[in-house]
């Protein structure tokens, strides 16, 4: 089936067109899964309710965690200032004090005033305390000091203010996970050369400082350093904060502050991959955190309408600080995004590669004095990118020009057919033909792969020709050996082989090479095949047919040029423009096929029926001739 120009693309013009005249800018657009599995996280008291959120690549994390902030909260957060107060027993052990958020200043100087007080005039002072800050923590600790003076406190400071709150503090995130910042340190001092601590050393780190609130820590930072992924589940199971010791093995100073309660809701941050290893290799994982939050890297447009993705447009225009974008570079942009996806009706929600577009955009649109970045200054940006990554296609590219690599693009030959594959190199795609050839001679109906016998073959590539084996074996040789036996290559070809993307392409070649029956060398050809012979679905059929196009342009489209591509992928087709024009003009093609037939039929401008009736007349043929012996047989027969 012959694909019209305009199946090559994404409806971009259509989807551009529905533009609101207004939007919110929103970081949460589409990811609604997500967003309830954080409501039911956040909904959830206790020490066994903790998440995991996966953040996909070009997510911005404080972004989205601040949005989910001001939508959802954690309905049992309970937050407290705390302050470390000397402790009249023992100048190494200083106690806690919770305090109500925002009141731990006013407390130390209302406990400076009363440790100033004469003890027969405390009462008031006492009451006024015990009234305002409503702690049992304060109400204990007024009672130890509530008949002593400064003299009678060990040490040389009265207290320390740990932790202080606003009500309305958003989620607290540790990206930088060491020790210290996310559980805190006490430092050293030497005073007179004896090495000691004191109440000002004391430094919370993320845990105590979201005490009471959410805390988000990167899982893969957190996992990385030694002993913290233990020393956290210790906590949240245990539901209390225990200060290490100051100092090392070579200075240490006893100093051992009261052990603080933690009431805490902890997300950590990282890929599915960290998810999955956690899960498997950590027994406790699952039931500190049962709550999986999964962000979407697309936004699907068969699951939610358009209309919102503008609004996630606003946002990415807001934080890129870009001029406004015109009318048609939603169109451009569209196209962008669908092509990060690989998917016609998935749009990206990769944020920071959106913004680098458009800061990209934005320059080239400052330079020609524009106001708004349009949609030629988005296809300038993304024609300068490719013009920074094509070095290495353009020197593959080069190679088959000059004739260094032999591809035919015009003409037709038996047992040959141009494969599509893909190379990444510093992670740029590229498409690149590869001439792939059969040849086949007298013998018991092996396949031999000579890539696999040279060791240049990969396990999927193996897997891919057995499979092919298996579908000539089930056509040609059900009830007797074949007495054809078939080679095939990849030509020019000095690195591994791997895929089963030129499964359909061997395939074809082979059966040419059994029918005599000559390929189009205009058409190149991707697709894996199963075992009865139905055509499956390929990655980067973009990136192969744009390859394949280039080198067919700078030859010179004849008209008789194109790719064969598995059906399964029409929903991934977004061509670059010049494709489509050449589409247009008839002077370029682009084929859909569902079986091998439907690929022998293109490719060798013959029936199907009349090609496996030919395979079959020449098998029977040779099955029925009897060898000749060679001489030397003859004469041990004798």
């Amino acid at each position: 089936m012959r694909i019209a120009a305009e199946a090559l693309q994404p409806q971009i013009t259509e989807w551009a067109d529905q533009r609101p005249a207004t939007s919110t800018p929103s970081a949460l657009v589409g990811q609604q899964r997500a967003l309830s599995a954080l409501q039911q996280a956040l909904s959830i008291a206790g020490r066994y309710a903790h998440g995991f959120i996966v953040t996909p690549a070009g997510m911005r994390t404080l972004d989205v965690l601040n949005e989910v902030q001001n939508e959802q909260h954690w309905l049992h957060a309970s937050k407290f200032d705390w302050v470390y107060v000397a402790n009249p027993e023992s100048a190494y052990q200083p106690l806690c004090v919770n305090l109500p958020c925002g009141k731990a200043n006013d407390f130390l100087i209302k406990l400076w005033e009363f440790l100033q007080a004469d003890v027969s005039v405390r009462g008031p002072l006492k009451d006024f305390i015990l009234e305002t800050y409503t702690s049992e923590r304060v109400a204990k600790y007024i009672g130890l000091i509530e008949d002593r003076t400064f003299d009678d406190l060990p040490g040389s400071e009265l207290a320390t203010v740990i932790v202080t709150h606003d009500e309305n503090e958003p989620f607290m995130l540790c990206d930088r996970v060491t020790e210290s910042t996310l559980f805190g340190s006490i430092r050293l001092q030497s005073v007179e050369g004896t090495i000691s601590s004191d109440l000002h050393l004391i430094e919370a780190g993320a845990v105590l400082k979201a005490n009471g609130g959410v805390l988000a820590i990167d899982a893969e930072e957190l996992l990385i350093q030694p002993g913290l992924w233990r020393k956290l589940k210790y906590i949240l199971r245990t539901s209390e904060f225990d200060w290490a010791q100051p100092g090392d093995a070579n200075i240490a100073a006893y100093y051992q502050p009261e052990a603080i309660p933690v009431h805490i809701k902890v997300l950590l941050l990282g890929e599915r991959e960290i998810y999955a290893q956690l899960r498997e290799l950590d027994r406790d994982f699952d039931n500190l955190f049962p709550y999986l939050a999964d962000f979407s890297s697309h936004y699907s447009l068969q699951k939610a309408p358009l209309a919102p993705y503008f609004d996630y447009l606003s946002y990415v225009v807001r934080e890129a600080a870009v001029q406004p974008l015109a009318a048609d570079a939603y169109s451009a942009l569209f196209k962008f995004v669908t092509r990060i996806t690989d998917f016609q009706t998935e749009l990206s929600l990769d944020t920071i590669a959106i913004m680098q577009l458009l800061r990209e955009a934005c320059a080239l649109a400052t330079k020609a004095q524009s106001a708004e970045i349009s949609g030629e200054h988005i296809r300038q940006a993304l024609a300068q990118r490719d013009q920074r990554d094509g070095y290495i296609a353009e020197l593959s590219r080069r190679s088959i020009l000059e004739g260094q690599v032999y591809i035919a693009t015009e003409g037709e030959v038996i047992g040959q057919i141009n494969g599509l594959t893909v190379i990444t190199a510093g992670g740029h795609e590229f498409g690149e033909p590869t001439r792939i050839t059969a040849t086949v001679h007298y013998g018991d109906g092996d396949i031999i792969d000579i890539d696999r016998k040279s060791e240049l073959s990969g396990s999927i590539h193996t897997k891919g020709v057995m499979i092919l084996s298996a579908y000539i074996a089930n056509v040609f040789a059900r009830n007797e050996a074949m007495a054809l036996s078939a080679t095939i290559v990849f030509e020019q070809s000095y690195h591994e082989v791997d895929g089963d993307s030129a499964s359909l392409a061997e395939l074809c070649c082979l059966l040419s090479a059994l029918a005599e029956a000559p390929i189009q060398q205009g058409l190149a050809i991707t697709g894996a095949v199963d075992q009865f012979g139905r055509v499956q679905a390929i990655g980067a059929v973009n990136e192969k047919i744009e390859g394949y196009f280039e080198l067919c342009r700078i030859r010179g489209l004849s008209g008789q040029q194109g790719v064969i591509i598995p059906a399964a992928n029409l929903s991934q087709l977004n061509l670059g423009d010049d494709v489509i024009k050449a589409v247009q003009a008839n002077e370029f093609h682009v084929y859909a096929i569902e079986h091998v037939g439907q690929a022998l039929e293109l490719l060798t401008q013959s029936e199907q029926k009349q090609l496996y009736a030919r395979i079959e007349q020449r098998l029977n043929e040779l099955q029925h001739i009897d060898r000749e012996l060679p001489w030397w047989r003859k004469f041990i027969a004798r």
